[in-house]
């Protein structure tokens, strides 16, 4: 991989065929996509122009200022008002002269080489890994104990805390309220809530991925908790609550 800086924003090249597609058809395919960090969380990826098909797109007359990025023209893709961003030959950032940025959710599909990938494009430096774990994991909310088991799944994904995914026979599903809201991640895949009480405090503390991506298949149908908003005890210890954007 190629890297290349300017302010906080990098720029690498990747050997992955990526492609966008809208209403069944591909709009964008290449083997040159750049991944572009305008965020430190993740990347997103930027097409040549030469790989899109540019009668998908249509000029709005608009622009769209970045301090790091310049100025982009902003384009409908396939009647999809303002989707896409096209950076001319005077980006400041030279190597995303020529290509086109689509907003991740204003198109229908995103594909990996021949996988469908789901929220943002995945970080090359973003890894996780699930261990199995004999330690002691205890879960109170509010002083009640939730959770109590001897064998956990660990999960460690880069840049966030471990979490601890136990088995549903180890807590007190009785406790637990289910909740409308659902997520995803890139990396795992589709989560659903629960929340523990009636009161705010307790509003969606609790997740599980019923049928996780492949490479997290080892959590499937287990229990988090989230460690910024619950008392967790491993082997006995209370455990300081981490500092994440979700706390």
């Amino acid at each position: 991989m190629e890297e290349t800086k300017r302010g906080r924003v990098r720029v690498e090249t990747t050997a992955k065929r990526v492609r966008v597609y809208v209403e069944g058809r591909a709009v964008a395919d290449t083997t040159r996509a750049l991944l572009v960090w305008e965020v430190p969380y993740y990347p997103a990826y930027y097409f040549p122009a030469d790989d899109v098909r540019v009668e998908e797109l249509k000029a709005t007359g608009e622009t769209r200022h970045s301090p790091s990025r310049g100025e982009a023209a902003v384009h409908d893709v396939a009647g999809r008002a303002g989707a896409a961003l096209v950076y001319g030959d005077d980006a400041p950032l030279e190597q995303i002269r020529g290509h086109v940025r689509f907003d991740w959710n204003a198109v229908d599909n995103w594909f990996e080489e021949d996988e469908e990938v789901f929220v943002h494009a995945r970080d090359p430096y973003t890894r996780v890994d699930i261990l199995p774990s004999s330690r002691h994991v205890r879960v109170e909310v509010g002083g009640v104990t939730v959770a109590d088991s001897r064998g956990p799944r660990i999960l460690f994904e880069t840049g966030l805390p471990p979490r601890y995914y136990l088995p549903k026979t180890d807590v007190r599903l009785d406790l637990l309220r289910p909740s409308e809201t659902v997520t995803h991640c890139p990396y795992k895949g589709r989560a659903v809530y629960w929340s523990v009480g009636e009161e705010e405090s307790g509003r969606d503390l609790v997740w599980s991925y019923p049928t996780p991506l492949p490479e997290s298949q080892k959590i499937a149908g287990l229990v988090a908790f989230y460690d910024e908003k619950v008392d967790v005890y491993v082997d006995g210890v209370l455990q300081d609550r981490p500092k994440s954007k979700f706390a």
